[in-house]
C-alpha cells in the first residue's frame, strides 16, 4: 500500500461511463414523464430528481465515512487502478492480509466505489442540466401572465444557476478525490461535507424559482423581523453542520458520552486552541503530535453548545412560521426536523455513536439546509403584516 500511486487516471473514462449508466435511468423518467411538457417544466422535473439523488448521494457520503470507507480504495478516481474492485481483487486480498482491521479490505472498497458511481452520476444530470438549460433558454415559450411574470420567467431559466452548479460539482469532485489522496484529513473531509450541503441549496434554489415561474407562484411577504431570524438562522444552520463535520472527521463524537453534562462536568477540561487548529492531519495535534482528549473535548462540547442555540432559533422560527396561514406547514417541518436532530445527536452520544443514527444526523441537516433554502427563496419583505399568497407550502417538497 505504500508504494500504491495516489491518482491513476487509467480507469477514468470507463467511471464515467458509469456514471452515464447511473444516469440512464433517472433521464429516461424525466423524459417520458415530461416529453410532451414545455422546456421549463422538463428543467424543473429533472432538476427535482437531481435533487433527490444528491440528497441520497450525501446520505451515502455519510455511511462512506461513518464505516471508515473512505480509504477503501486508497488512490483515485479508480480502485488500484481499475473501475471496480472486481479487477483489484488481488491487492485487496494483499491490503486485507497485511492488515484485516484496516481501512482497506472488500465490503470498504465496494462501498467506497459505490460512492463514486453515485457521485458520477449525478455529476452526469447536472451537466445534463446545464446543456439542456442552454439549449432551450431561445426556446422556452413564455405565458402572457404580465411584465412581472414575463421577467420572472426569463430569470428563471437562466443557464447561469445549473452552469454555476456545474462548477461546484466540478470543485466537489476535486474535494473528493483530495479526500482519498491527503489520507482522510480533517479539514478536505468537512469542506466535501459542506460542498454536498451547498449542492443540496444550489438545486433547491433552482426548483424553487422553476416553480415560482412556472405556475405564477409569489413569494411570501413577511415582517423585516421574521425576515431577519429566516436568514439568521439560516446562517447558524451552515456554522452548525460545518461544527458537526469537524467533530465527525475528528471522531470527537464518544469524548462525551453522557448528557447534559460532559465527563461529569458541565465545563469539563478543553483545548480549544489545538482543538481548532484546522490545517492538521487526522489524528495529530497543533504540533504534530497525537491530538489530546481534551482537544476532542473541545471539539464536541462546542458542537454541543452550538446545538442548543440553533435549536432554539429553528423553535423560535417555526413559531414564526406557524402564526403565517400559508407557511404553517413548513413552520412544522422545520420544528419537526429540528427535534429529529436532536433526538438523533442524543442517540450518537448515548448510544455509543450507532451507524443509524449517525447517518440520520446528517440526513437530517440535510434536509434542513433544504427546507430552510427554500424558506429563503419563498420569503420577501413587507413593511407590515404577512399578506395571503397563491404560494402553497407543500408545493416545496414536490
Amino acid at each position: 500500500m505504500d508504494t500504491q500511486e495516489l491518482y491513476n487516471l487509467s480507469p477514468a473514462l470507463r467511471l464515467m461511463l458509469m456514471g452515464v449508466v447511473v444516469a440512464i435511468g433517472p433521464l429516461a423518467w424525466v423524459w417520458l414523464r415530461s416529453r410532451k411538457a414545455p422546456t421549463a417544466q422538463r428543467l424543473r422535473v429533472l432538476t427535482l430528481v437531481t435533487l433527490f439523488l444528491t440528497f441520497d448521494l450525501v446520505i451515502f457520503g455519510a455511511f462512506t465515512r461513518l464505516t471508515d470507507s473512505g480509504l477503501g480504495c486508497p488512490d483515485w478516481p479508480g480502485c488500484y487502478g481499475h473501475a471496480s474492485p472486481v479487477g483489484a481483487v488481488q491487492q485487496i486480498n494483499a491490503a486485507q492480509a497485511a492488515m484485516p482491521s484496516g481501512p482497506v479490505t472488500h465490503s470498504k472498497a465496494w462501498i467506497e466505489m459505490i460512492h463514486r458511481y453515485l457521485a458520477t452520476g449525478v455529476g452526469v444530470l447536472i451537466l445534463t442540466l446545464a446543456v439542456t438549460t442552454w439549449l432551450g433558454r431561445r426556446r422556452q415559450p413564455l405565458r402572457n401572465t404580465g411584465p412581472n411574470q414575463l421577467r420572472a420567467k426569463q430569470d428563471d431559466i437562466s443557464p447561469w444557476w445549473p452552469t454555476f452548479t456545474l462548477l461546484w460539482v466540478c470543485l466537489q469532485g476535486a474535494f473528493g478525490a483530495l479526500t482519498v489522496t491527503m489520507k482522510l484529513f480533517p479539514a478536505i473531509v468537512t469542506m466535501h461535507l459542506l460542498g454536498g450541503m451547498v449542492l443540496l441549496s444550489l438545486l433547491k434554489v433552482q426548483s424553487v424559482r422553476y416553480r415560482q415561474a412556472l405556475d405564477g407562484i409569489a413569494p411570501v411577504a413577511m415582517q423585516k423581523n421574521t425576515l431577519a431570524w429566516i436568514f439568521a438562522t439560516f446562517a447558524l444552520l451552515w456554522v452548525q453542520i460545518a461544527l458537526g463535520g469537524w467533530v465527525s472527521t475528528n471522531y470527537a463524537v464518544l469524548a462525551c458520552t453522557d448528557f447534559p453534562a460532559c465527563q461529569n462536568s458541565m465545563w469539563p477540561a478543553m483545548n480549544f486552541l489545538e482543538g481548532f487548529t484546522l490545517w492538521r492531519e487526522l489524528g495529530a495535534g497543533r504540533n504534530g503530535d497525537n491530538i489530546s482528549f481534551q482537544a476532542l473535548t473541545a471539539i464536541h462540547y462546542v458542537h454541543r453548545l452550538s446545538a442548543y442555540v440553533v435549536f432554539v432559533a429553528m423553535l423560535v422560527l417555526a413559531i414564526k412560521l406557524y402564526k403565517i396561514q400559508t407557511m404553517r406547514h413548513i413552520g412544522m417541518w422545520l420544528a419537526g426536523l429540528a427535534l429529529l436532530q436532536v433526538a438523533t445527536g442524543l442517540g450518537n452520544v448515548l448510544l455509543g455513536w450507532p451507524l443509524a443514527a449517525a447517518v440520520m444526523h446528517t440526513g437530517g441537516a440535510a434536509a434542513l439546509v433544504i427546507v430552510l433554502t427554500g424558506i429563503v427563496c419563498n420569503s420577501c419583505s413587507a413593511p407590515g403584516r404577512a399578506s395571503a399568497s397563491k404560494f402553497s407550502p407543500a408545493r416545496l417538497f414536490v
